[in-house]
């Protein structure tokens, strides 16, 4: 563990975050970034703990529930966290709400531990690391040498529920922190940059970016252009619901950019051969099983669920498996003046790393979308199915027209993968969100009767 003279005085015997790890405990849980809402957080272990500057901890933590880790497993193998901490002895009152607790014993005794990025002298000075890259401690600070980020940017800390943390930086640059750790190359890094050196305009390139070397090499965060004229297509959606106009045209448009940024995965990145139904089919029937188990509501639907994935097996096998998004929905993309923009590559966040860096079949995407059209025709009472009929139609339309294959003529693929992910969004909706569980919940009653 990185230590600093700052929080660690050579005189300090015990372990410098002892004194506040009751206190994380408590407060993990309640974040709307934290994976194990479902279970209790019966012991914490910080894996890194380095001084960014004079106030302010980076700490990645293992957050176990189960007990300690049995010998010869390392103890990051389970879920691990990033976090900036903010360490004072009298908050301003401004930073109420980003309070975790005042510590009572330890090296930190008296001080107050907040959560550092509702700070904006905090956010003031982690944008200064990125402008000027070097090492701190086992942090590296990196970025491309021919973009420039200006100084004295204002920071805000984006308040939408997401499974990460955002800041932008005055309305020019937007800095996505991830909380849920993985070894290796984060994808929302990885895919950009190899998008940006491939010419596509419609994915922002990485600016400068954040990695760790310890306890294990990771991505911690990157730094893009933020688009501060664009809405993202969920808001767009809702708002055509809402006055009660045609959304088809955007959706055709939406295909189209969906299918740039397949084209561009596909030379970007080395193209595989296509889908093997039947090992396709199989975690596909894993996943839903272990859904079922926990999302009672679903078993009755498990047998016509299990069709759907079985006929992977004996249907085309569609296009060559390649790098896709992984998690697109109209929330991941953004509309500025006429184009489409897609961002967050990070994929299923819930997933391992090594599965969302993966090839899949382009159809998962697409499948993702389609659903998501569903979800914001059900925002509205009354229903209008008819809506995201129209808007599935248009956008599959516009997706062929640019990569030469229809996905409507991929009817036992698409049905399979549109079942799929209407089991992760049970399953999500029943941790995180519980009043939405009807939405996917109709989905599988269609696609497991009806297979539409």
């Amino acid at each position: 563990m990185t230590k600093t003279a700052f929080l660690c005085p050579r005189s300090a015997t015990a372990e410098p975050t002892r004194s506040f790890a009751g206190l994380l405990r408590e407060w993990l849980p309640e974040q709307r970034w934290f994976a194990g809402k479902d279970r209790p957080v019966t012991d914490l272990h910080v894996l890194s703990m380095t001084e960014l500057f004079p106030g302010c901890l980076h700490l990645l933590v293992h957050a176990g529930h189960g007990g300690v880790p049995s010998p010869g497993n390392t103890p990051w193998a389970g879920d691990c966290y990033q976090l900036l901490l903010g360490v004072r002895e009298h908050p301003a009152p401004r930073l109420g709400r980003a309070v975790i607790g005042r510590v009572q014993d330890g090296p930190l005794a008296g001080r107050t531990v907040y959560d550092a990025l509702h700070d904006p002298r905090s956010a003031q000075l982690l944008l200064e690391r990125l402008r000027h890259p070097r090492a701190v401690g086992p942090l590296r600070f990196e970025g491309d040498a021919a973009q420039r980020v200006p100084a004295g940017l204002v920071p805000r800390l984006l308040d939408a529920e997401q499974s990460n943390s955002s800041l932008v930086y005055g309305d020019e640059f937007i800095l996505k922190l991830f909380r849920r750790i993985q070894p290796g190359v984060n994808p929302d890094l990885e895919v950009p940059g190899a998008l940006a050196r491939q010419g596509c305009h419609r994915v922002p390139a990485p600016v400068a970016w954040l990695r760790t070397t310890h306890p294990f090499k990771a991505t911690l965060g990157v730094l893009q252009p933020f688009l501060r004229d664009a809405s993202d297509g969920w808001t767009l959606a809702l708002e055509a619901l809402a006055a009660g106009d045609d959304f088809t045209a955007q959706s055709h448009a939406l295909g189209r950019a969906t299918a740039d940024v397949h084209l561009a995965l596909a030379s970007a990145f080395p193209v595989g051969r296509p889908g093997r139904g039947g090992l396709t089919s199989e975690g596909m029937t894993e996943r839903l099983t272990s859904a079922a188990h926990s999302v009672r509501v679903l078993q009755p639907y498990v047998p016509g669920l299990k069709a759907a994935f079985a006929a992977l097996a004996t249907c085309d096998p569609g296009p060559p498996a390649q790098r896709i998004h992984g998690d697109l929905h109209l929330g991941q993309v953004l509309r500025a003046g006429r184009d489409w923009f897609v961002i967050d590559f990070e994929g299923e966040p819930s997933r391992p790393l090594s599965e969302r860096r993966s090839a899949h079949s382009p159809l998962r995407d697409i499948a993702g979308m389609l659903r998501s059209f569903d979800y914001a025709a059900r925002q509205r009472r009354p229903w209008r199915p008819e809506w995201a009929r129209r808007c599935r139609e248009a956008y599959c339309a516009g997706y062929a027209a640019r990569a030469g294959w229809d996905p409507r003529k991929k009817h036992g693929l698409l049905r399979a993968y549109e079942t799929d992910r209407a089991v992760y969004e049970v399953l999500y909706e029943a941790r995180h969100r519980p009043d939405w569980l009807p939405v996917p919940m109709a989905a599988i009653e269609r696609l497991a009767v009806r297979g539409d």
